[in-house]
């Protein structure tokens, strides 16, 4: 819906308030016209039923009014003696027509000095649970996010399993656009497994200005432009269209931000023709290809070197393959009756003895570890694993036109789109832009042979309507990112991780594996910029809990003696 629509709702539903409650304005000693008064009659109401005007301001912010305008209607209906809990329920039940009922049919009397306290326990247990999820929903939609890390794209400067504080207010918090959804939920509610929203009405987007735009290498938490997921958790066998906020949450680094111009060279970012230097936290990993003349062990390529992420190659024979039905074999070399065949981490030989391993690995380091590694006196070779550029990717590049061309190790040069600036369009590059022009930028574009039409006009220049961004993950040969889905839309930035509060290794893997969990201890409360090693604020947040625990202490016996 568009902002002209949202306003002609408005105005209907300020008419049906007005018509449906004018008497009980009168009979609580207002005017009749301060009923059809859009905002001032809110203002009037909260005197009416007794409570704060500021609750004005909640009425109208997304998804906290859907939980206020009920709690409205049921005081309202309060403040003139209707406080049965069938009274509550019909006014509910009814979207508020309830109170338009008792407005035209009985006589009632305002009670002005209306007590607001609860009279039972339940009343009190409801409201202390509205309030907080009012609450936190204002912190969770406005100031700070909690995430969780569930990929190993950031490696090295964020962990899987790291759960972030997500700060909405440094590029400037966006205001909810799907108007009808579960709060403190994102896309699927727990348990039932079904969405937490609907997917109509939409708001126009806005967003609140923040204090400093997007830089390069920020670390960004965004919504997934090209989501083909269910849910956060379930892989999709087909696209799946959602709202821009609840789209799959994504975090990677903004290499290149609106304006620039990007190549992608033997994995390396280089913008505008200089390479990119990452901050000193930021580790890029590529795979290598190892040879040693010794068995590498897991406990040691974890522990020593510091990788995690690592493939073995194994001797099996043809027979023996064929019965595994094992795919991306290569034949062992000299040796035309086996395959060599790559495994991710260690199998148990003793009860697997098809499989031999052999002296060859593909270890995903940083170039520190890498140079750790070449230090071993076992270690024959380590050379990394690079596409040329005309070398086919695993995974279909972006844009799908360079596939083959292009591949996640070398692309580019690649411009990307800043808001007010215009680029010329013909076959070739168009598409680069087509998803802008169509799915985020809300065009039609159609084509005849080489002339290109845009909302039923032909085109030949096309100028961009917001700011584009080009995200990537550290570990590069192991990201599902920017080179394979595209430019990310400002509209959908939520915000920056400024906090790590918790870090479980193995959280990924669900509570069913809780027993292989392991807390980072050293990556408690310990902030995701700056320079050097991680520092733990834990130890200080915990002298301040004693200390103000301490305080209480102390002010509630000072009381106590003075009774």
């Amino acid at each position: 819906m568009t902002l002209t629509q949202w306003l002609i709702v408005f105005l209907i539903t300020q008419v049906i308030h007005g018509l449906g409650t004018w008497k009980l304005y009168v009979k609580a000693g207002r005017n009749t016209w301060e009923a059809f008064v859009p905002i001032y009659n809110a203002i009037v109401l909260m005197g009416i039923i007794n409570r704060p005007k500021w609750w004005v301001i909640l009425l109208f912010v997304p998804i906290i009014n859907l939980i206020m305008i009920p709690v409205i209607w049921v005081e309202t209906c309060r403040s003139f003696g209707k406080n049965t809990y069938t009274d509550t329920a019909l006014a509910i039940l009814t979207c508020g027509l309830y109170i338009a009922y008792i407005n035209y049919t009985q006589e009632l009397v305002h009670i002005k000095d209306r007590s607001l306290k609860t009279k039972s326990s339940s009343g009190d247990w409801v409201s202390s649970i509205l309030f907080a999820i009012v609450a936190a929903t204002l912190v969770h939609t406005y100031f700070m996010q909690p995430f969780v890390i569930p990929t190993s794209s950031l490696e090295k400067t964020l962990l899987k399993g790291d759960f972030l504080l997500v700060s909405k207010f440094h590029y400037g918090a966006r205001l909810p656009m799907t108007a009808v959804a579960a709060p403190m939920v994102h896309d699927t509610l727990p348990i039932v497994n079904s969405p937490s929203y609907l997917k109509k009405p939409q708001l126009p987007y806005l967003r609140i200005p923040g204090f400093q735009d997007i830089k390069r290498n920020d670390i960004v938490v965004f919504n997934w432009p090209a989501d083909t997921l269910f849910n956060m958790y379930k892989q999709a066998d087909k696209k799946y269209e959602k709202p821009i906020d609840k789209k799959t949450n994504y975090v990677k680094r903004c290499v290149g931000i609106a304006g620039d111009s990007l190549e992608v060279k033997d994995g390396y970012v280089f913008i505008n023709g200089t390479q990119t230097q990452l901050p000193d936290r930021a580790k890029t990993q590529f795979y290598y290809t190892v040879i040693s003349k010794k068995y590498l062990s897991a406990q040691y390529l974890k522990n020593d070197i510091g990788t995690t992420e690592f493939n073995r190659f194994y001797k099996i024979n043809k027979a023996s393959a064929a019965r595994y039905n094992l795919r991306n074999v290569v034949p062992f070399p000299n040796d035309s009756t086996s395959y060599m065949v790559e495994i991710s981490g260690d199998l148990n030989l003793s009860q697997n003895t098809d499989f031999k391993a052999t002296d060859r690995y593909n270890i995903n380091m940083s170039v520190e570890e890498k140079e750790t590694l070449a230090s071993n006196s076992d270690i024959i070779s380590i050379t990394r694993n690079i596409k040329p550029k005309g070398i086919k990717d695993n995974s279909t590049i972006f844009p799908s036109s360079m596939d083959g061309i292009w591949n996640g190790d070398n692309m580019g040069p690649i411009y990307i789109p800043e808001a007010g600036k215009t680029v010329a369009l013909n076959k070739e590059v168009l598409p680069l832009y087509k998803a802008i022009i169509t799915d985020y930028e809300g065009n039609k574009l159609n084509t005849d042979g080489n002339d290109i039409y845009i909302n039923g006009k032909i085109a030949t220049t096309y100028t961009f309507k917001q700011d584009y961004y080009w995200m990537m993950g550290d570990n590069r040969q192991n990201s599902l990112d920017a080179r394979y889905w595209g430019f990310v839309p400002f509209d959908h930035v939520i915000g920056k991780p400024v906090f790590v509060w918790m870090s479980i290794s193995g959280v990924e893997l669900g509570l069913s594996n809780i027993k292989n969990w392991k807390f980072n201890t050293e990556r408690i409360f310990t902030t995701v910029g700056g320079s050097g090693k991680p520092v733990s604020y834990l130890p200080y947040f915990l002298v301040v809990i004693a200390l103000w625990q301490g305080f209480k202490f102390y002010k509630k016996k000072k009381e106590g003696n003075k009774e």
